[in-house]
């Protein structure tokens, strides 16, 4: 078997395997679906991407797609390992300042798309509130 063909058989989970990706140093759990690989939930269900979107458009509002767009310009703007490699050090540099007194995760902040634009190479500022 050449080298490529072990790689490959490593990457191809045998049937009833589990299956995880690895994303900003967290063990995600995922599930094969016909639509696509899917993260799930704590009771082994593939998540709803539909449901997603709705929690992420509350959030977000109006300023969904251009988060996205920011995001997905930062993403696209490094290789794939350096991306792996240095996704937690850039989500500690935009992610948002929470404020004095405000504790936990789910605290609204203010996201600052220019930093996030600034790292992928654009520049221009905006701030959302999340």
């Amino acid at each position: 078997m050449k080298h490529t063909e072990k790689s490959k058989a490593k990457q191809e989970p045998r049937a009833g395997a589990a299956l995880s990706v690895e994303l900003l140093a967290r063990t995600i759990p995922v599930a094969r679906t016909r639509a696509g690989v899917r993260a799930v939930d704590r009771d082994g269900k593939p998540s709803d991407p539909d449901a997603v979107v709705r929690y992420l458009e509350g959030k977000f509002g109006d300023s969904l797609e251009p988060a996205r767009r920011a995001m997905t310009a930062l993403a696209a703007s490094l290789p794939p390992g350096s991306l792996a490699e240095r996704a937690y050090a850039l989500y500690e540099s935009f992610r948002p300042a929470i404020p004095a007194g405000v504790a936990g995760w789910g605290a609204k902040g203010v996201l600052d798309l220019g930093r996030v634009r600034a790292l992928a190479g654009g520049g221009r500022r905006t701030r959302v509130s999340s």
